[in-house]
């Protein structure tokens, strides 16, 4: 019985489907094989590695842990939550706990058991930029001195190597991208020194492959198999749709849906999961079970297009802006705006844009390949012979209806 998902992530009885893609990363670690899980924003990343290591942790002689670095900004916060992630671990001889202790061997008010803002920020007192190599040394070491597979799962290592190698300026500046060529091949030497007693699994909530390739730093990441997650395709979306209207005896014909995935164009899971909910609550309002065309065209429009979408619509573009920083963020915004009123940004377009900066000496006009790189990467775009277009038909319509551009009825929609 599938549930509707609330929050981030999902597990349990709201994961669905992706069981092939779990078993063939379920066997890539276990052979201890480094991953870099790559896909845009929202198709389910994060609830996919959480119920592997939910799995993992039931196979024996393998700890697991999550490691969030959102809030990070440099190496030494990194080592940080690594160590906070992994506390539950119980290792002989040595272990995390006593890397704790050794640490705190000044502090005699703090319990290594101690949990919560007031360790992690001792422990950041102690870790700096002059150690936190040492101490993420001996961390590690610590971690995998025992037997048994340690696999850590460390989410979004985008957004901190982006923060090191932005720092407060644009473009790039030298040190900037030293700092960020030292913590990735830190990471790297380490992966590569621990092979087979630790696993790393990295990813992000924006693709790490074009910050990468606008600093140069390609070639730290590869020691990790790249491992791309897909959208669901129309039967799985589907599928997905019916389980959901079972489970709150919801009665919508088949053809709804499907329009609605095709509509979509793009089938990100939170985006369908998404629409459900907006007819869900149609329906409740109506105070029917079962559903219309013109109750899911509500639906779409109020939900997926209105005021609870924008929220969704904001994050979006709040990650954009965070890796482009000001002057890739206006760029992206002029591209995305002449996609959304043309359909198909040609060269021609682009050329426009890129000459217009230049007039007024904009510093972006030097960033609009690594922009469409960016966007391409990240899911907003998808190329073909002709130029690009908006690779989600939700994406296209937030940004025509943003701009005060009609769009299609749902029943409408295109079959692409």
């Amino acid at each position: 019985m599938l549930k509707k998902s609330g929050g981030n992530w999902v597990s349990g009885d709201r994961f669905f489907d992706r069981e092939e893609e779990l078993a063939r990363l379920q066997t890539a670690v276990q052979d201890g094989t480094h991953i870099l899980l790559t896909a845009q924003r929202r198709m389910g990343k994060t609830s996919l590695v959480r119920e592997l290591l939910t799995r993992l942790d039931g196979e024996e002689d393998i700890q697991t842990a999550f490691v969030d670095l959102e809030a990070a900004h440099y190496p030494a916060d990194a080592i940080v939550e690594i160590s906070m992630a992994t506390q539950h671990f119980r290792r002989r001889p040595r272990g995390t706990r006593n890397w704790l202790t050794r640490q705190f061997k000044r502090l005699d008010t703090v319990t290594v058991g101690t949990h919560g803002a007031d360790l992690k920020f001792r422990l950041r007192a102690e870790t700096n930029q002059g150690n936190w190599k040492r101490h993420g040394d001996r961390l590690l070491e610590d971690l995998v001195n025992g037997r048994g597979l340690v696999v850590l799962a460390i989410d979004e290592l985008p957004l901190l190597v982006n923060r090191i190698l932005r720092g407060s300026t644009e473009p790039l500046q030298p040190e900037c991208v030293d700092a960020a060529d030292e913590f990735l091949s830190w990471l790297r030497r380490a992966a590569q020194a621990h092979r087979g007693r630790l696993c790393l699994i990295v990813s992000g909530s924006v693709g790490i492959s074009p910050i990468l390739k606008r600093a140069g730093l390609s070639a730290t990441m590869n020691v990790f198999s790249a491992f791309d997650l897909k959208p669901w395709d129309l039967a799985t979306a589907v599928a997905c749709l019916q389980a959901l209207a079972e489970t709150y005896r919801r009665d919508v014909p088949t053809e709804i849906w499907e329009a609605v995935c095709r509509r979509l164009r793009r089938c990100v899971p939170h985006h369908v999961q998404q629409f459900f909910e907006a007819l869900n609550r149609e329906l409740a309002i109506a105070g029917r079970s079962q559903a219309r065309f013109e109750d899911a065209k509500r639906a779409y429009l109020r939900d997926m297009l209105g005021p609870r979408g924008q929220i969704d619509m904001d994050h979006y573009e709040t990650r954009l802006k965070l890796v482009l920083g000001d002057a890739g963020y206006r760029v992206a915004l002029e591209l995305l705006a002449r996609t959304a009123k043309e359909r198909l940004l040609e060269r021609e377009s682009i050329d426009d844009v890129r000459n217009e900066l230049v007039a007024t000496d904009d510093p972006g006009a030097d960033l609009v390949p690594y922009v469409l790189e960016v966007l391409q990467h990240d899911g907003y775009f998808v190329q073909d012979r002709r130029g690009f277009r908006f690779a989600s038909g939700l994406m296209e319509d937030w940004h025509r209806l943003k701009r005060g551009l009609p769009i299609a009825p749902l029943e409408k929609a295109s079959r692409r």
